[in-house]
């Protein structure tokens, strides 16, 4: 039988449906530490795998990773070694764009600090924690993949939100099937002219050289006093010292951060974390119930899929 390591810690609907395909180890059992040995494929979520990790495995034909991230995979490593590797990217994306707007409230609402006066037996003088409106407001959607498609159509549908777009590298298979046709919006095509008219920025994109602190000091010096700040992407694409500065100073409202720079969750000193109006999540906006059982069985099946010689449907490499 094939065998196929689960590296990471899965939703168990992906390995119990391999079971009866494959001799499944997973990453507790103590024969996943020898997993170059003998490793036909490898799911995993959050496990990076290196040219090191993939030049020591003799047999590996195929990985397959839950989410859209590919950082951690050195996918010219993998070519090299005639390893296919996909992901699964879209899966998730109901409840990233569910995070999103999630996060957004909470920050233009003070949610997160006004629960933790509550709690605290605070006195609180409400007209000195007025929130903001999101009713109406403009929102710059950037990145106009499966979740940022998503994103706009909700704030627009819920809130009556302007939708502002921009994504260079977007272009739909045909004007019968762009899923943008459905949602009133207007397509930015330079970033810098999309700064001053936002009152919110929701950021969709993968961290690259090129994407890596888009959103800085001069982005947001360019915002309008009072914007807020959704990432749920990568961390990197924000910088965070910038945002704190933007923030601490009171030019930038707030913030929802669901992904980091260095570590995640953050350490408990990160200077974002002791402003008021940052909301802060542990790069949890993918994570529901339903989400992770949808996301296990695909990457379960699609690595079964690459093994008998199939082509997956998202192969990155």
């Amino acid at each position: 039988m094939k065998k196929i390591y689960v590296l990471d810690a899965f939703h168990p609907a992906g390995p119990q449906w391999l079971a009866s395909r494959a001799e499944v180890i997973h990453f507790n059992d103590p024969r996943s530490a020898n997993w170059h040995e003998d490793a036909d494929g490898v799911m995993i979520r959050m496990k990076p795998m290196t040219a090191d990790e993939m030049q020591r495995a003799k047999k590996l034909r195929a990985i397959v990773k839950q989410g859209v991230g590919i950082e951690a995979i050195d996918l010219k490593a993998a070519a090299a070694k005639g390893i296919v590797v996909a992901n699964t990217p879209g899966i998730n994306a109901d409840a990233v764009c569910e995070m999103t707007l999630a996060l957004a409230l909470a920050v233009s609402r003070r949610l997160g600090q006004l629960d933790r006066m509550v709690r605290a037996g605070d006195p609180i003088e409400r007209p000195k924690f007025l929130g903001i409106a999101l009713q109406g407001k403009t929102v710059g959607v950037i990145g106009m993949g499966n979740i940022g498609v998503r994103v706009a159509a909700t704030f627009q549908a819920a809130l009556g939100c302007k939708i502002l777009a921009y994504d260079p590298f977007y272009q739909p298979a045909s004007p019968a099937r762009d899923p943008w046709a459905a949602i009133p919006h207007e397509r930015v095509h330079d970033l810098a002219a999309l700064w001053p008219r936002l009152d919110l920025v929701s950021v969709h994109v993968p961290l690259t050289d090129v994407t890596r602190h888009m959103l800085g000091r001069a982005e947001l010096a360019a915002m309008p006093p009072g914007a807020i700040v959704v990432n749920v992407s990568r961390g990197g694409v924000v910088d965070e010292q910038a945002l704190y500065e933007s923030i601490r100073d009171g030019h930038t409202f707030g913030a929802g951060i669901d992904v980091w720079e260095e570590r995640e969750p953050p350490d408990a000193s990160h200077p974002l974390l002791s402003l008021p109006t940052v909301v802060a999540t542990p790069h949890a906006a993918g994570g529901t119930r339903e989400t992770q059982e949808m996301a296990s069985l695909q990457v379960a099946q699609e690595l079964l899929k690459i093994l008998e010689g199939g082509e997956p449907l998202s192969r990155v490499a």
